[in-house]
């Protein structure tokens, strides 16, 4: 250890007679005991500290896989400080230039805890440092005994996703109240195992919290295998969404197909012969004063015919034309199969209660979860639906504020679709609603998840709210620079390892983790697995027989436009 003590270091626990090995001199070294660099400068939240390769080599034979990995990018290493340790991140190494034997490494600082004096190990970890150490300060690895101390549930309620790398046997415990009440993101490449990864997580939600109250929106149909037995599966075909509870912004969506002048007067006119059509309700009666945006049943056939009435009028503003365009464009949603879920004339009763009861489980009935799987309805009209289905959970936040709270968690697929930038962005409400969940929804009980494989696609706000980030392996450079700059300033040395993670591991850091973690999630059982494995293309192509039948059912479902 001649490198060691040229740089200023000392053995702690100098080698006793029963420390040699059979009497050759030579000692058997305690890895964890003795110190593998020291502190070289010192700042806010990273410091520089330089390490001896030779104990560095010494430590990498080490039975405890946490020691063995001491001092390599994304290893955790301690610092004594006082009469406590402090921990810190590798984030980057380099070689000394002076000194072939020595390495420069970057840390940041994860926490500190108080030493137990038997044993000298961590406990009463806690998050950021009150204390610095100094330069020259030893710098120890961390064992995988201080680790489980350190990730150690600190009494808050706690989900089990997975193992803490590197070690084999620690837990990585997720907060429930944390990870929910202050929203999360889940982030990942295209087959890194991200919808398994988000089944899991939803799973061990639903185990904790049978009686829950949780929304997801699936644009593809990928969960619906995965919730059958724990949760209840919404798609065109029972969805049942009335069209009335549009408020006036998602009517234009729906109705309007003009751009510039023309649509800012269509809407007027849409806005006056909507609130006339609801009037004609007797629950307008009772209520007296409503809005356009009040969701009140009205009939199509009222509101076309009103249409028609304010088109034949001779005072009116305008010509015709706008009148005719909103009334062929609703008789086409009305007409269209595609479009029953939404416009049938059977969802004109007041179904809204009903409605809110069944999408939101309230009450849960041990299926807390609600699979909204929006892979069947029409292009056009996705961000629409989506975008109702978000305000309704937001409102309904809002309007039970004199009731007992019943938080609802409003989990997003593909959010770049729905969130996207302001570069993507085409001024859809669904946007401007989810914008609003993420900076005001926890202050009413509404929390929000977003999965999404392109981050840096979605609006910087909104990621930027999410207080726990759970990053799988991300192959854009764009992707990740966007994710380095949401996550907290303690995580960089994570950070660096998303291109380099497994299928199924992730960076896990933020409000909903004692500190950052590199997890490797749990295998989840098959039946609970999303339909989103990649089909094995030589195996299929194998195959034969059928082809004929095949297409010609196909093509009946394709002009029926239904499944």
């Amino acid at each position: 250890m001649s490198d060691m003590s040229s740089k200023g270091f000392h053995s702690l626990h100098p080698a006793s007679p029963q420390d040699l090995a059979g009497g050759s001199g030579v000692p058997q070294v305690d890895n964890a005991l003795e110190p593998i660099g020291i502190i070289q400068e010192i700042s806010g939240s990273s410091s520089s500290i330089v390490l001896d390769l030779k104990r560095l080599q010494e430590c990498s034979e080490d039975g405890d896989p946490s020691v063995a990995l001491a001092g390599q990018v994304g290893s955790q290493i301690k610092i004594r400080v006082g009469r406590g340790w402090l921990l810190a991140s590798v984030r980057s190494q380099k070689q000394d230039p002076r000194n072939a034997g020595g390495v420069h490494a970057q840390i940041d600082f994860l926490g500190e805890g108080d030493e137990e004096r038997l044993t000298g190990r961590i406990h009463g970890f806690r998050r950021g440092v009150t204390c610095y150490p100094i330069p020259g300060a030893l710098v120890y690895p961390a064992t995988t005994n201080d680790l489980r101390q350190i990730y150690a549930s600190d009494g808050r309620s706690t989900i089990q996703v997975g193992t803490v790398f590197p070690t084999r046997d620690i837990r990585a415990g997720i907060y429930i109240d944390a990870f929910l009440g202050k929203h999360f993101a889940l982030l990942g490449s295209t087959g890194t195992g991200k919808s398994t990864s988000a089944a899991l997580i939803l799973h061990r939600i639903c185990e904790a919290a049978p009686q829950g109250h949780i929304v997801m929106v699936d644009p593809h149909g990928e969960y619906a295998a995965a919730f059958k037995t724990t949760g209840m599966v919404f798609d065109v075909s029972n969805l049942a969404m009335p069209y009335w509870l549009m408020n006036f912004e998602e009517h234009c969506e729906a109705m309007l197909t003009s751009t510039g002048e023309q649509r800012q007067e269509d809407a007027d006119i849409l806005a006056r012969c909507v609130l006339q059509a609801r009037m004609k309700n007797r629950l307008a009666e009772q209520m007296g004063r409503i809005t356009v945006d009040s969701p009140i049943p009205y009939v199509l056939s009222d509101l076309t015919t009103i249409l028609q009435n304010e088109a034949g009028k001779l005072d009116k503003a305008t010509t015709s034309a706008p009148y005719v365009r909103i009334k062929n464009k609703i008789d086409e949603l009305r007409n269209d199969p595609r479009y029953q879920f939404m416009f049938s004339g059977m969802l004109v009763t007041d179904t809204m209660a009903d409605f809110i009861g069944r999408i939101f489980r309230l009450p849960a009935d041990g299926k807390p979860i609600s699979i909204i799987d929006v892979s069947g309805v029409p292009s056009e009209i996705t961000s629409t639906v989506v975008a109702v289905l978000a305000r309704l959970v937001f409102d309904h936040a809002i309007w039970s504020r004199d009731e007992k709270q019943r938080p609802i968690l409003l989990v997003c697929e593909e959010a770049h679709r729905y969130v996207p930038n302001e570069k993507n962005s085409d001024g859809s409400s669904v946007g401007r609603i989810l914008s609003r969940i993420a900076k005001e929804g926890r202050k009413y009980g509404v929390a929000l998840g977003l999965i999404t494989q392109r981050p840096s696609d979605l609006a910087e706000g909104v990621l930027s709210q999410c207080g726990t980030i759970i990053s799988m392996r991300l192959n854009n450079d764009r992707d990740q620079a966007f994710v380095r700059g949401a996550m907290p300033e303690g995580s960089r040395g994570f950070l660096d390892s998303i291109p380099a993670l497994r299928n199924r591991e992730a960076i896990m850091c933020g409000e909903g983790v004692s500190i950052p973690m590199r997890v490797t999630f749990d295998d989840l059982e098959e039946m609970k697995r999303p339909a989103s494995a990649d089909p094995s293309i030589t195996e299929l192509w194998r195959q034969t027989g059928g082809e004929e039948a095949s297409v010609q059912r196909t093509v009946m479902r394709w002009r029926a436009q239904g499944r």
